[in-house]
């Protein structure tokens, strides 16, 4: 594993320290921002990009307590204030004051238990759909359902464009940790941010040009010198020319791995020097392979895109995609097929940083509404 401990620590090695934006600058949209703004541009009247939370507290509430931790956490970020406007054509981020968040209080105790569930899921479903107004914010509301006297579901709903899945797990600690502590009426526990997410933004902005691009474009420029064939899965239903809300309605099919399995897998992953994400992944480019009969397999991945320490606690949007492109030809044995795996998310990890809305600007490939450039599948391995 030593090898795979010193590329990933050339893949994470620090690009200076991030500084303070600028007194009265105003921020740019961090580039992974501004692929979800135009997003939204295209299509005004999706929630496709919301990300709903709900969490359930059972025992006695005390709400005033749940109401003040809500209020801290998104006054102590900023990526929860901020808004978007566009300024000669540009968008640019606003943080705005500090206001209390809305949180309406919704009793259902009153409800029988078979009438109760339904209208919860009703209500749960209504608030993760409902729009939101990225200029004019806040782009996160609360919502508080009163099941029992002793049980309640609390319901975080924020846009995309503000957070993502690290911020969610970020997000619930914090909760926990403030509201234990403002319910027994102790301040805050949680030491102050030494930078905000509009200070990522702008140095971010400043570091990814000229040598810094260049490396990482001419990297995957090289991965994708020809450009793949679309993956063409077999599909119960035809593919619609247009993706739409409906195109996005799809189902889940669960699979626990057991636990004999999963020791012979990390087995497996020490004699191959490699991770666990690289052998689940060369796994399902071999499941794709017999599915398609393509040899030349993309598959996106995302990235938490923290590679510096300032941003591990910052909410917000830091994730980016890789397009991890694998060559199965030939007939690899599956311990060839990891080493070409490993070999393409070295190279990958390496080069995180390179926005996928910008690589795809730059490959110039054919576009289709039917389909997503580049990539059809992802993978996704959450720890």
């Amino acid at each position: 594993m030593k090898l795979l401990k010193k590329k990933a620590a050339a893949a994470t090695e620090p690009k200076d320290v991030i500084p303070r934006r600028p007194d009265g600058v105003q921020a740019p949209l961090s580039y992974y921002q501004q692929g979800l703004w135009v997003l939204s541009q295209l299509m005004p009247d999706t929630p496709l990009y919301h990300v709903p939370k709900a969490i359930r507290f059972s025992g006695k509430l005390d709400v005033p307590a749940l109401q003040q931790t809500i209020d801290h956490i998104v006054a102590r970020h900023e990526a929860l204030r901020t808004s978007f406007v566009v300024t000669d054509g540009v968008p640019f981020q606003v943080v705005n004051e500090m206001d209390s968040v809305e949180m309406p209080l919704i009793d259902l105790s009153h409800l029988s238990e078979t009438e109760r569930e339904p209208e919860v899921a009703r209500i749960l479903g209504h608030e993760a759909r409902r729009m939101f107004d990225l200029s004019q914010g806040p782009l996160i509301r609360a919502a508080l359902l009163r099941l029992q006297p002793d049980e309640h579901i609390l319901l975080l709903t924020m846009h995309h464009i503000v957070t993502d899945g690290w911020s969610i797990g970020l997000l619930e600690r914090e909760l926990m940790a403030l509201y234990e502590a403002f319910a027994t009426g102790k301040p805050s526990p949680l030491p102050e941010l030494p930078i905000q997410y509009p200070d990522y933004a702008y140095w971010h902005r400043d570091w990814f040009q000229g040598d810094v691009y260049q490396s990482q474009l001419k990297y995957w420029k090289e991965q994708f010198k020809v450009l793949p064939p679309a993956l063409e899965l077999p599909t119960d239903h035809p593919r619609p020319l247009v993706q739409a809300h409906r195109a996005f309605r799809g189902t889940k099919r669960k699979l626990t791995l057991s636990r004999e399995l999963t020791s012979r897998l990390r087995m497996l992953c020490q004699k191959e020097e490699a991770t666990l994400f690289m052998v689940l992944l060369a796994a399902y480019q071999c499941l794709l392979h017999r599915y398609t009969g393509e040899e030349d397999i993309v598959v996106g991945s995302p990235i938490a895109g923290r590679c510096m320490e300032e941003t591990e606690d910052l909410i917000g949007l830091f994730v980016n995609a890789l397009a991890l492109r694998t060559d199965l030809s030939g007939d690899p044995t599956f311990h060839e097929l990891i080493a070409r795996v490993k070999e393409v998310a070295l190279g990958g990890y390496a080069h995180q940083d390179m926005p996928f809305e910008m690589l795809v600007k730059e490959l110039h490939p054919d576009r289709s509404l039917a389909r997503n450039p580049l990539f059809q599948v992802m993978f996704v391995l959450q720890s």
